[in-house]
């Protein structure tokens, strides 16, 4: 038997936040953009702005604390919607220390700091008063960005900087189109590990987790992607759907001997439509309409999405 999910948060509840996101951090990120343009070699000035874009981004993030709770307590299953069960005060006792730690160590206790919000975020919400308790590690967090970003991008670093050294003008042209096609290719493993790391849940004794293999998946994901880039992005809802469903219906519920399956009931034409009418909506309304479009997409996406 199969028991569907919902999303019963609104728009007009989103709106006040959307707004809040645009005047306290859009708008001031354009500004400092442009102003880093005119000092373009003065690297005084643009040590400064970078430092604004990154206080933006910290500003940012304690606007998204309200979004994101928002929606965990949209998500709605067997008519009753998911609890959650802290307090903003609560919420910057675990980010203010991470953000710092983060800055200090100059980034490498990001992926700890990513698993505290995290589990933060999931251990304080609850179903039928039950919580949810987040398995992920962040050293399991730090090898995946380690192998599957860094690495890769420090070796590139260097072969752009030998090409230079060595004067080789005639590659130099093509070094951003190279650098794009590295982070499209590199984001593939990224996202496969990343997103199977994030689920890794319990709840009541099961454990949520992808049943997945490695290279199908990350097979699936690269023809999505190579799809979206080739239709310069025309395509990518239904990447999105299509993702959506691959990995939604290899995601399993286990406890002992008992297993069950998430899956997802794919019409792949209208949730294309429906997404790009959605998209262009927010777009004809200068981004006015965007809190209604995300709700109605993730309701489309939810209210299709069962447990068996």
């Amino acid at each position: 038997m199969r028991n569907y999910f919902d999303f019963t948060l609104k728009g007009r509840r989103l709106l006040p936040y959307w707004i809040l996101f645009m005047v306290v951090f859009y708008a001031p990120y354009i500004c400092i953009v442009f102003k880093m343009k005119e000092y373009t070699y003065d690297f005084a000035n643009q040590a400064k702005y970078i430092l604004l874009l990154y206080l933006l981004t910290a500003v940012c993030c304690l606007i998204f604390y309200f979004i994101i709770r928002l929606s965990i307590e949209g998500i709605s299953f067997k008519q009753k919607n998911i609890v959650f069960n802290s307090s903003f005060g609560k919420f910057l006792g675990v980010y203010l220390p991470g953000i710092l730690l983060s800055v200090i160590t100059l980034g490498v206790y990001y992926p700890w700091f990513f698993k505290s919000m995290n589990k933060y975020f999931v251990n304080n919400s609850s179903f039928g008063s039950e919580s949810f308790n987040f398995m992920g590690k962040g050293g399991r967090l730090f090898v995946i960005i380690l192998l599957c970003l860094l690495l890769p991008f420090i070796l590139f670093t260097l072969i752009a900087g030998a090409l230079i050294f060595f004067k080789m003008p005639y590659l130099m042209p093509k070094l951003p189109v190279i650098m794009y096609s590295l982070v499209v290719v590199l984001m593939i493993p990224f996202t496969y590990f990343f997103y199977k790391w994030i689920v890794d849940i319990n709840y009541k004794g099961y454990h949520i987790k992808w049943q997945t293999k490695c290279w199908p998946s990350l097979g699936k994901i690269a023809l999505e992607v190579i799809l979206s880039v080739i239709t310069v992005g025309i395509y990518s809802p239904l990447a999105m759907f299509r993702l959506y469903k691959y990995f939604a219906d290899r995601t399993i519920a286990e406890k002992g001997e008992i297993s069950r399956r998430f899956g997802y009931d794919i019409d792949p034409l209208n949730d294309f439509l429906y997404t790009w009418g959605q998209l262009l909506l927010a777009l004809v309304t200068l981004s006015i309409y965007y809190p209604w479009a995300c709700c109605k997409i993730c309701k489309r996406m939810l209210g299709k999405t069962y447990l068996g």
